[in-house]
């Protein structure tokens, strides 16, 4: 039987599955509407596009590392509490897993986990546990040593902040330091080459102007521009940071210190620039329960 646009429509409005899910689903029951419905049912994919549209904004980022590289992977969810559910963690790990093999996110969606694709995985992961998911993004790091570390951990290589940090040397203690560095930190980029240009001339820009409220001379504004300047690369670019662990010591000079040179970091964070939806934690419970 030829599936129609409307007969697509007719299904997805109904059960609030995907487009692709409702068509699928058509074709897999030869156009029986009550047989497709049924069939969404059984695959919980009905169950998952309901819950398509809520914020997931907590989860947890996992870190993987082999044979010099790195990956950090955000799966998203609704609640902090399914982040310490083993069954959403096991997922987590396996997808980690799988993006050793994957150059980005959408590669990663579309790997192979287990038989189905990492995407299809956590869709029907949704159904179960009962709560939207996402996989929002991972970063890959390469390089001749790549040392992992994990802040505020849940399970074993996940948590709320996953850092991975390369070097040029076999050092994971210093390496380990640098990365615990970066979670507490957060610099923005690794040296000022490496700063956005953007990020750069907006930063001049605001001191231009909070140097010119002082009413000095332009030549003087100069060179009170450079000294400032100067001092927002030692806040924002790891290398020019004061280490942590001895602030006599910026993050480059310890690093030579210690026989290596540090070649890259990611970092990433649960829901870091996502918008939270604040509810009265009441009304939350009282959602949850009606589902």
């Amino acid at each position: 039987m030829a599936i129609t646009a409307a007969m697509v429509k007719e299904l997805r409005d109904s059960t609030g599955a995907g487009m692709m899910d409702a068509k699928k689903a058509l074709t897999e029951t030869d156009g029986d509407m009550e047989a497709a419905v049924d069939w969404l049912r059984t695959k919980g994919l009905a169950k998952a596009a309901k819950k398509s549209g809520r914020t997931a904004a907590e989860g947890l980022v996992a870190v993987n590392v082999a044979n010099g590289v790195g990956v950090a992977v955000e799966v998203n969810s609704e609640t902090d509490f399914v982040g310490k559910n083993a069954e959403f963690q096991a997922m987590v790990a396996g997808v980690a897993e799988v993006a050793i093999g994957a150059s980005n996110t959408e590669e990663l969606a579309a790997a192979d986990m287990g038989g189905k694709s990492v995407a299809d995985v956590i869709t029907a992961k949704v159904a179960t546990i009962g709560e939207n998911m996402s996989l929002r993004r991972m970063a890959r790091l390469e390089g001749p040593h790549v040392v992992s570390y994990v802040h505020n951990a849940a399970a074993d290589g996940m948590g709320k902040i996953g850092v991975l940090v390369a070097l040029s040397g076999d050092n994971d203690a210093f390496g380990k330091q640098v990365a615990m560095h970066v979670a507490a930190v957060n610099p923005a980029s690794l040296s000022e080459a490496d700063l956005d240009a953007s990020v750069v001339e907006k930063e001049k820009t605001v001191q231009m102007d909070i140097a010119r409220e002082s009413g000095k001379p332009e030549a003087v504004i100069e060179k009170m521009i450079v000294g400032r300047m100067k001092k927002f690369m030692a806040e924002v670019t790891l290398l020019n940071q004061q280490f942590v662990v001895n602030p006599d010591l910026t993050v480059g000079a310890a690093a030579k210190e210690a026989g290596v040179e540090i070649t890259g970091f990611v970092r990433l964070e649960v829901g870091e620039g996502i918008e939270k939806k604040v509810e009265n934690f009441a009304d939350e419970v009282a959602a949850t329960l009606k589902g």
